[in-house]
């Protein structure tokens, strides 16, 4: 940085450079005429306007970035905004190269954004959530896992749109992780695959009953009851609800299948032969880990089975998911490591029998998702607006990523109830299902 810049208002290029050690992984142009980064980068950034600036200037890091993004004032070339998901490596490759400028240069950094007015803080995207410190004044520290606010959280991000649901997940409507026979499976067999493999851990028959918590639009007990398995499912997500109770109905599933959209601890039956938990447990929040196990344990017969399927962190050490997963994908989510859930299982009522990590089959269906929101990307804007596809579009890739690079993972954690004298009833010593 020469003295004559650092003494004068400096051009976004200029500020990149002053704040970055090359080489920088992207090509960026600006507002102001000024570019920087290698021109044959893979991917080019162009800052658009003073509005990206402040976004990025007001919130340093993912949240900044995503705001500019997602209000289309940071525009990205090189990769589809359904499906970004290569930016990923780049984005990491770029957080390396930041380094503190020295004093100097740092005063004219702000004295050029004073001067073009990018210290202000911009209208919130209206698809941001209040953080998580705002709404405990607002509500009470005590309320963060309320029944009010988790049904809100759960609104939230699950009624988007059952139509816009519809143009990225498979005919089963199914929102988790799927399990592929093959690599080059299809996603529909892969989501069926999936049930298939709960339905066997479960060791359910025709006569028995299944309780699936968080449900989402049905799929596991639609699945069960085609297998003769009497199933409820509950759901906080009112459009959830409605679309799979009109898919029970028009599948003639509702001498066996239920779906209510109701609190799972509100739940008034015990005794269920089964228990699936398919992708709930992120909302739950680690602290009533406890109560949540306990309360499910105390709805089985001895001798039942319960699967809890839910994403992790590869240890278990504490952290928070970061401002942009709990502003704009699921508020209120917390996630731990599989040790933490074994704890918990065993802690109250479960021997823990088996588990395993599907993490590259949810790569595999998060790719799935994206290549089809890629492909349906002009009636999705349609249906819910440009941000909120991007926004689905950068999260589902970016967790895409996050799965291929061992940021997060998927474990499947079986556990039984013992009776009163530590048997297991009939429930068999090793494995009796196929992979």
């Amino acid at each position: 940085m020469s003295n004559a810049i650092a003494q004068d208002l400096m051009t976004i290029a200029d500020i990149v450079e002053a704040t970055t050690t090359a080489p920088i992984p992207f090509h960026i142009t600006a507002f102001d005429g000024s570019s920087t980064g290698p021109e044959d980068a893979q991917y080019k950034l162009h800052v658009a306007n003073t509005n990206a600036v402040s976004y990025i200037a007001t919130a340093p890091g993912d949240l900044g970035l995503a705001r500019a993004y997602l209000m289309g004032d940071l525009l990205v070339e090189g990769e589809h905004p359904g499906h970004p998901y290569g930016i990923f490596d780049a984005l990491q490759e770029f957080y390396h190269c930041f380094k503190r400028p020295d004093a100097t240069t740092s005063l004219t950094i702000m004295r050029t954004l004073r001067k073009m007015n990018a210290l202000k803080f911009q209208a919130i995207p209206e698809m941001e959530q209040a953080p998580a410190w705002r709404k405990a004044l607002i509500n009470g520290l005590a309320s963060r896992h309320s029944k009010d606010r988790d049904k809100k959280a759960i609104s939230y991000h699950y009624d988007v749109g059952n139509e816009f649901y519809e143009l990225f997940l498979d005919t089963s409507m199914t929102y988790t992780c799927a399990y592929y026979p093959t690599p080059d499976a299809s996603l529909e067999d892969a989501q069926e695959n999936k049930y298939r493999l709960i339905f066997d851990k479960l060791r359910l028959k025709p006569g028995d009953t299944l309780l699936d918590v968080g449900c989402g639009w049905g799929g596991m007990i639609r699945y069960a009851a085609r297998h003769g398995v009497k199933a409820i499912g509950v759901t906080l997500s009112e459009q959830q609800y409605r679309w799979g109770y009109e898919e029970i109905a028009r599948q003639g599933l509702s001498d066996l299948a239920e779906v209510r959209f109701m609190d799972y601890r509100d739940v008034p039956e015990k005794d269920f032969d089964a228990i699936s938990a398919i992708g709930i447990i992120e909302h739950i929040g680690v602290g009533n880990y406890s109560d949540y196990f306990e309360l499910l344990n105390s709805k089985l017969k001895p001798g039942g089975l319960m699967l809890n399927h839910g994403i992790t962190y590869p240890d278990n050490r504490p952290r928070h998911a970061g401002a942009f997963i709990d502003r704009y994908i699921f508020p209120d989510g917390e996630l731990t490591g599989s040790g933490t859930v074994i704890k918990h299982m065993q802690d109250n009522g479960f021997e823990v029998l088996h588990e395993e990590n599907l993490r590259f089959d949810y790569q595999r269906t998060l790719n799935a998702w994206c290549e089809n929101l890629k492909a349906k990307w002009d009636e999705a804007v349609e249906l819910v607006g440009e941000p909120t596809a991007r926004l689905f579009g950068l999260y589902m890739a970016g967790s895409e990523w996050g799965f291929a690079h061992n940021v997060v993972q998927l474990h499947q954690v079986l556990g039984v109830k013992l009776d009163e004298r530590g048997s297991r009833g009939d429930v068999p010593e090793r494995m009796w299902w196929t992979v």
